[in-house]
């Protein structure tokens, strides 16, 4: 009788590891900088993606329940090392793509993607060219036309604002592309732009921040990555500048509180998400952060939520929803499911256009730093006319 029970116990045992080794799995890919000048956001909106992942990791598929593998890739922030960080996601056999951030990397990985028929969600990558002319490149947040005119009315209405310099990364897609929008606008409201550029690897912003102050400009628009940002308010303090700075979404970052802290600057943000709009999704992933010394240090060192974050989290349930639309694991199928996916998530209600696979949100969150706090406040909801 020992034997047989021993033996039933082995055989209930083997079963159960058959049955674990059989277990189905889907792979999503993430495609993100945590190195290079974006590094910081990229860290941040992976964050939202792994958390999401920790909290929902399987997903039914056609009645099937698969768990939910994160293949995660580093792109370096860099144009050229882009499409070798796509490759090896394409060569894991991913069913679908998250990233990045940074339209720049966005767009020079998209054909690899395009080539293997894999399709990306875009999380934060606002440059109108990661989606135009393809159909397997969509994304969750809104575009540079938009929040280039959303600060731009900003400036005009708020600040009575009738110059502006605004200064971009030379050769920077993001950078570029949302400093000529907030051009294009600003001009049409009749107002006058003095624009400069400024070459990789710019350490001393003293020459640009000396120009926007001797052109007696009312406010000082600049695009930049988080690492330029740093700089450029180090400079704009030191030089005792009175006027607004204004950027996008990539200066909305606990990097650039802690760089204003203390300084007397106006630093105001276009973004996805301000923290407190959902008070559940902010306790849990703030505690989740806090719990583990890699993810707070990848967060900047706090547990403050970043917008990036909380798209990162939308753009993972986003992926499950158009995986359970496909009923199927084929990328194929995916990106075919995805035109008429939806999700509301903790940064609103997600859907995607039929032209381009663009999100459709036409308002954006408006903040500014508090150097005494060190927290963004809440300043408007903003959208275009």
């Amino acid at each position: 009788m020992k034997r047989l029970a021993a033996a039933l116990i082995c055989a209930t045992m083997c079963l159960t590891c058959v049955a674990t080794a059989s277990a189905e799995t889907v792979k999503i890919g993430v495609f993100e900088p945590a190195s290079g000048d974006n590094g910081a956001g990229g860290k941040q909106e992976t964050l939202g993606i792994q958390y999401a992942n920790e909290e929902t990791s399987t997903v039914e598929i056609d009645g099937v329940e698969y768990d939910v593998e994160l293949v995660i890739v580093d792109n370096e922030s860099s144009t050229e090392k882009a499409p070798t960080a796509a490759s090896e996601l394409v060569s894991s056999g991913v069913s679908v793509v998250l990233g990045s951030y940074g339209s720049g990397v966005s767009i020079a990985a998209s054909d690899i993607f395009a080539e293997a028929g894999i399709p990306v969600i875009g999380v934060t990558c606002t440059n109108p060219q990661v989606t135009e002319g393809n159909t397997h490149y969509f994304r969750i947040c809104f575009l540079d036309p938009f929040q280039g005119t959303v600060l731009a009315n900003f400036a005009s209405e708020n600040f009575e604002a009738t110059k502006a310099y605004v200064l971009t990364k030379l050769g920077d897609d993001y950078s570029v592309g949302l400093g000529y929008y907030f051009e294009e606008a600003f001009t049409a409201l009749g107002g006058e732009v003095i624009s400069d550029t400024f070459p990789e690897g710019t350490a001393d912003f003293t020459s640009y921040i000396t120009t926007a102050i001797n052109e007696g400009v009312d406010v000082i628009f600049a695009p930049t990555s988080t690492e330029a940002a740093q700089l450029i308010i180090a400079t704009a303090d030191s030089q005792g500048v009175e006027v607004p700075l204004l950027a996008g979404d990539t200066w909305d970052s606990n990097v650039i509180l802690n760089a204003a802290e203390g300084t007397d600057l106006s630093v105001y943000v276009t973004t996805f998400y301000q923290e407190g709009a959902n008070e559940d999704f902010d306790a849990n992933i703030k505690e989740w952060i806090n719990a583990d010394s890699t993810r707070l240090a990848n967060n900047g060192g706090d547990d403050t939520v970043a917008a990036v974050t909380a798209m990162g989290y939308d753009a993972y349930y986003t992926a499950l929803e158009a995986l359970k639309n496909a009923g199927s694991t084929d990328a194929a199928a995916v990106n075919e499911a995805l035109w008429d996916t939806t999700y509301t998530g903790v940064t609103g209600e997600i859907s995607f256009e039929s032209e381009n696979g663009d999100a459709n949100r036409d308002t954006a969150y408006v903040k500014v730093a508090n150097t005494e706090t060190v927290a963004w406040d809440f300043v408007a909801e903003q959208g275009v006319q």
